[in-house]
């Protein structure tokens, strides 16, 4: 099984350590290939950063394609270009939100979420609402560090998400922490053994599940609006993708 995870932002070292923490949880048969946009924001943390990497996520999802991968990850907490990459191809695609809100849902009745930015805890609240999680998610946090932190000032950014994951704890009622942004792959294990409660991260969720629906032999539905994209023209820096032959 071959499993491509891409990491939506242009981080080289971010890629890396997404890649690293799913071969860690893959199953010895399944191949992680960790791959990333040659273009586009190197932080995601806004709407605008969000659409503008959609467009990479959706090149390397046609890139995968002609590799002929089995499923496919986007691993950004905004899950930014899903519905459109799953209209590239059969293969299952697999955001890290949702993935992380169905496996939370599952070994607790309420979690909380703890992200980065205020901002962008806005936009995982909108992601409630779209996925249906919402009677779920008792509060999302803010750590309130930049992404970049995470690789570049580490430990300082590994104890802020840390005392803001044991305030949830001591003030949300909550069963399980979600984790909310892929940067915090590589740091699950010490969140969870410093918090004392079941922590979820979406990149990892996001692989189990996709082994799962490959195993199941369950691919992305053409009936409806994934179809594949009606072939058509394109014009200026998009002409590659004129008349698509998915």
């Amino acid at each position: 099984m071959h499993i491509r995870v891409i990491n939506p932002n242009t981080t080289a070292d971010m890629t890396a350590a997404i890649g690293e923490a799913a071969r860690q949880i893959a199953a010895p048969n399944t191949r992680i290939s960790a791959t990333q946009p040659a273009h586009g924001p190197v932080s995601i943390e806004s709407h605008f950063d969000e659409a503008i990497s959609a467009v990479g996520v959706l090149e390397e999802v046609l890139a995968g394609e002609r590799e002929r991968a089995d499923a496919y990850v986007i691993a950004c907490f905004g899950d930014p270009g899903l519905q459109a990459a799953r209209e590239l191809t059969r293969a299952p695609v697999i955001g890290i939100a949702e993935a992380a809100f169905h496996m939370a849902s599952l070994i607790s009745t309420r979690f909380s979420i703890v992200t980065t930015l205020g901002r962008t805890a806005i936009i995982a609240e909108h992601l409630l609402d779209n996925y249906g999680f919402r009677h779920h998610c008792r509060r999302v946090r803010a750590a309130e560090i930049p992404v970049l932190d995470l690789e570049e000032n580490a430990d300082a950014a590994l104890d802020r998400v840390i005392a803001e994951c044991r305030r949830a704890k001591e003030e949300d009622n909550i069963g399980a922490i979600v984790l909310g942004c892929g940067g915090m792959a590589k740091l699950t294990g010490q969140i969870r053994e410093a918090v004392g409660l079941p922590v979820i991260e979406g990149v990892t969720a996001a692989v189990k599940l996709a082994e799962a629906l490959v195993g199941l032999g369950l691919e992305t539905s053409k009936h409806g609006d994934l179809a594949f994209p009606r072939p058509k023209a394109f014009t200026g820096r998009f002409e590659h993708l004129s008349h698509l032959n998915l």
